[in-house]
């Protein structure tokens, strides 16, 4: 048997054709974009890119699955996505109560039920919820996910949070340790993204001692928490390392004017002929909470609902 007739009848070799063609996209240009928001500022590091695996860390009670629906809701909207929710810390009501919300752009109390019902409409074609009552391994989730994709053409998973996951014992005890358990884990995430072409966001917090770890005095948030590192995430880096993005999403809680903005770090950026690239240390993505907490603004600018929604060029 030669080398090409392997490669037609068992697949397990990368195409020299395939591979050639990629590079050559990149080099006249034609590779595609990942998706933008429409705000420069945002789109220069931020994007969506189809069939990724994306870390998304932070402290508890940050607001990493605020920020996550939200920036889901604009890629609904302006690109036609359809996304795939596990939120085990929040009920389905409650996930889809901020959706729609983002979607409106006012606090269910003053919309009218008209307008309810229209978003509400809106939020069953792009999002579907994954019932919490019980509990999933990351099989069990994975498996889901696969089986409602033959039925509803899904773009986007989010898990959310990690930690949430019930362990398989079995199987870590066959790994030999954790370690090496959440290493398969990320993996079979990153496996399932591509084989699927279906963008999979984690939701991951940070160790409890990261908390410890504080601006030095003088900084503008002095002796307040600092945003996580990779490195201090449940579970170590190796997460971050099996990404093709990660970011950190941070708030200064306990500042007393600051607490309403959210900063967004781009930790990790795998293509950037895509794309994207990480911001620098000191200087991430800020958003401020909009009034009722009902979306963001960016420089004063109501991401969601300044224009009139539109497809944005890429």
């Amino acid at each position: 048997m030669n080398i090409n007739h392997y490669l037609k009848t068992n697949g397990m070799l990368a195409q020299t054709d395939n591979i050639k063609q990629k590079i050559l996209d990149v080099k006249h240009g034609r590779i595609k974009q990942g998706l933008k928001i429409g705000i420069n500022e945002i789109d220069e590091f931020l994007r969506y890119k189809q069939g990724n695996l994306v870390l998304a860390i932070g402290h508890a009670n940050v607001g990493k699955t605020t920020i996550l629906l939200y920036l889901m809701v604009i890629w609904a909207i302006k690109h036609n996505l359809r996304f795939l929710v596990w939120s085990s810390e929040n009920t389905p009501q409650s996930v889809v109560r901020k959706i729609i919300e983002f979607k409106m752009g006012e606090p269910i109390q003053t919309a009218s039920e008209a307008k309810i019902d229209k978003a509400l409409q809106w939020c069953d074609l792009h999002f579907k919820i994954i019932d919490v009552s019980n509990l999933y391994t990351y099989q069990d989730l994975l498996k889901e996910a696969e089986s409602i994709s033959k039925a509803w053409d899904f773009h986007g998973l989010l898990v959310d949070p990690y930690n949430s996951l019930s362990k398989d014992k079995t199987l870590i005890k066959s790994l030999g340790n954790a370690h090496e358990y959440d290493y398969q884990v990320t993996s079979e995430f990153r496996l399932f993204a591509k084989k699927n072409n279906i963008t999979v966001f984690i939701n991951m917090h940070g160790v409890t001692e990261a908390l410890r770890r504080t601006h030095p005095l003088g900084h503008e948030y002095q002796l307040l928490p600092m945003p996580l590192g990779l490195a201090s995430v449940e579970g170590g880096g190796k997460h971050g390392n099996r990404s093709d993005d990660v970011i950190c999403i941070h708030r200064y809680v306990s500042h007393p004017t600051d607490w309403m903005y959210s900063h967004i770090s781009v930790l990790k950026v795998k293509e950037n002929e895509t794309g994207g690239r990480p911001t620098s240390y000191d200087n991430p993505i800020k958003i401020k909470m909009a009034k009722n907490n009902v979306g963001f603004e960016h420089i004063g600018r109501d991401i969601l609902h300044t224009d009139e929604p539109k497809q944005i060029a890429f």
